[in-house]
């Protein structure tokens, strides 16, 4: 395709200046008369010819490129998503920074290449154009050729700059863009649409939206008003060399020292230079931009993972004899407050672990810990007595299962929003069966107007199908996020974050105990506010402050009469409160 565009590119640019030479071959023997018919008639089919050419070139050279674009666009993203890939934990995607260069980088990826080679194919065929013409013109007046070259000097100079200020400018703009992409998230989709319409939101939001979208186009309006000041400028000058250099043609014709044919090829020559010398110029500062954008795409291909990987990592074998927690302490950066203060603790393997703790303990950060999303600050974490930040993350996480408090819900079919759960498992019908009706799932998901086929959502929606998408209920989403924790049936660690929320009272009974049963035989660690749920676990770890301030079994916890006491007596009397009123309503 290269190849192609390249020689497409070349005959583009030969056409016109054959053209103008054949044009003033035919005007000269016109005007003179007589002569070889023959050779005029060849003359006129060259013409013809080069026409024909000038005519088709184009439109060759915009599939070409369509066609390069296509397969270049598909091998940046494979490459830039694949550098993403890299990235072992989480901490890149809260970067805003990052967010920024990502951002660009998708959308350089896709198009600077192929820019940078547009670029420098046209600026070869400029260049050819460039040589052509120059060559006519310096023939029929030197000095009027070195005139036209030296007033596209600073034209080439101006648009280098405003290449640069329109790079600069779209990294300044990039947190703008992000809020204008969020509040037209918010506008436009369901989760948002009920709180923005009872609260009456919209017209705030949409107001903030049109804000930074006015402030991402004042920062792009001043770069396009510099390079009409710039270019308005450059403009008239060159027009004032073209009008002088046709006074002086016309004048030269007059007296006699120049033919018609002369005085079209001089015109043709003046209009081909500069024409060709605007192409060049134009095509240098966007590549130069090209360039300049690019660097967001190198940046993010060539970045190191953002936490340190043994070289060679270790495999993670198959947990035998448990995990422990080893005087860690973690905080999200050196600006934020510690989260864990030298947290220890084990999970031996085959037990159920039970986190609890107030919001902000630190329970969550904790699973983020053991899925190697982010690294402790001190201390560390042991899979069977080995530090896990010298296992290879892939295989240690192809061993655990978890159901995040923050599950995704993905505008997919049912079966693949189960069989991503373990990418073995999509296709293989039987496993995700098996799975759903683990998780007390399979009864809704059968009913479907598809069964498992159908899309969990309303976005893609054929509008000759109309039952092509469903969207479920919360609680019913929490069980298909539970199913796909259960659909990797191999995995040695199961990570249960609030399992039970979202759930009315029977439905938490029903996931409560598909988890015992579940868990059975298998390491567990289970988070839960509803204490209710944990009083099986073999052991609870009672955070507070980011520290361990208990830990033990249910009943030994209860009979310290301590914090985890407190806690549940506080919440088994909310219970009651709540029975006791019910009694009262039904005898009423």
């Amino acid at each position: 395709m290269v190849v192609a565009l390249v020689l497409v590119s070349v005959v583009m640019a030969v056409a016109p200046v054959t053209a103008a030479w054949l044009t003033k071959v035919v005007l000269d023997r016109l005007v003179a008369g007589g002569g070889d018919r023959t050779a005029l008639l060849g003359h006129t089919l060259g013409l013809c010819l080069a026409g024909l050419v000038s005519a088709v070139a184009p439109h060759v050279a915009r599939y070409v490129r369509a066609e390069q674009g296509r397969r270049v666009g598909i091998l940046a993203r494979d490459e830039l998503f694949t550098s993403v890939e890299r990235f072992v934990g989480l901490a890149p995607f809260e970067d805003p920074a990052f967010v920024d260069r990502l951002r660009l980088a998708q959308r350089a990826g896709a198009g600077s290449p192929n820019g940078v080679l547009d670029g420098i194919v046209g600026i070869a065929g400029s260049a050819l154009a460039v040589a052509g013409f120059f060559g006519a013109l310096a023939v029929l007046n030197p000095v009027m050729s070195g005139v036209v070259v030296a007033a596209a000097v600073p034209a080439l100079l101006a648009q280098l700059a405003i290449s640069r200020r329109r790079a600069a400018a779209m990294w300044a703009i990039g947190r703008p863009e992000r809020l204008e992409f969020f509040y037209q998230s918010l506008l436009s989709t369901v989760e948002a649409a009920k709180e923005i319409r009872l609260f009456g939101t919209g017209a705030v939001l949409r107001q903030r939206m049109l804000a930074e979208r006015r402030s991402a186009d004042t920062t792009v309006r001043a770069v396009d008003r510099r390079e009409l000041r710039s270019q308005g400028l450059l403009g008239l000058v060159g027009a004032a060399v073209a009008g002088g250099g046709l006074f002086w043609a016309v004048s030269a014709a007059w007296s006699g020292h120049m033919t018609i044919g002369d005085v079209s090829m001089f015109v043709v020559s003046v209009a081909g230079v500069q024409a060709a010398l605007s192409a060049l110029v134009i095509q240098v500062a966007s590549t130069h931009q090209h360039l300049l954008l690019f660097r967001h795409h190198l940046d993010v291909v060539g970045s190191d993972p953002e936490m340190p990987v043994r070289r060679p990592a270790l495999v993670a074998a198959p947990l035998r004899q448990g995990i422990e927690v080893r005087d860690v302490w973690f905080r999200y950066s050196d600006e934020h407050p510690w989260i864990l203060r030298g947290v220890s603790f084990t999970i031996p393997s085959g037990t159920t672990v039970a986190l609890v703790g107030r919001n902000g303990a630190g329970k969550s950060t904790l699973v983020k810990l053991l899925c190697r999303f982010y690294d402790p600050v001190r201390g560390s974490i042991l899979w069977d007595g080995v530090d896990i930040r010298d296992l290879d993350p892939p295989t240690l996480r192809s061993r655990i299962g978890a159901v995040f408090q923050d599950f995704a819900s993905y505008d997919l079919s049912a079966a693949d929003n189960i069989g991503l759960g373990d990418v073995s498992a999509l296709g293989d019908l039987r496993r995700i069966e098996s799975a759903a009706r683990t998780a007390g799932v399979h009864d809704v998901l059968a009913a479907l107007p598809h069964r498992y086929d159908t899309e969990l959502s309303r976005i893609y929606t054929d509008e000759n199908d109309p039952s092509a998408g469903v969207v479920l209920s919360g609680g019913q989403w929490q069980r298909v996020a539970l199913a796909r924790a259960m659909v990797r049936a191999q995995c040695d660690l199961l990570i249960c974050d609030e399992p039970n929320s979202g759930l009315d009272a029977e439905a938490e009974y029903e996931v409560h105990e598909t988890l015992r049963r579940h868990r059975d035989g298998r390491t567990s660690i289970l988070i839960s506010h509803r204490l209710s749920a944990l009083r099986d676990a073999d052991r609870i770890v009672v955070l507070e402050g980011g520290v361990v301030v208990e830990e033990g079994r249910h009943d030994g916890l209860l009979a310290l009469s301590g914090r985890y006491a407190g806690l549940f007596e506080r919440q088994a009397a909310g219970y009651r409160e709540q029975a006791a009123e019910s009694r009262e309503e039904a005898l009423t």
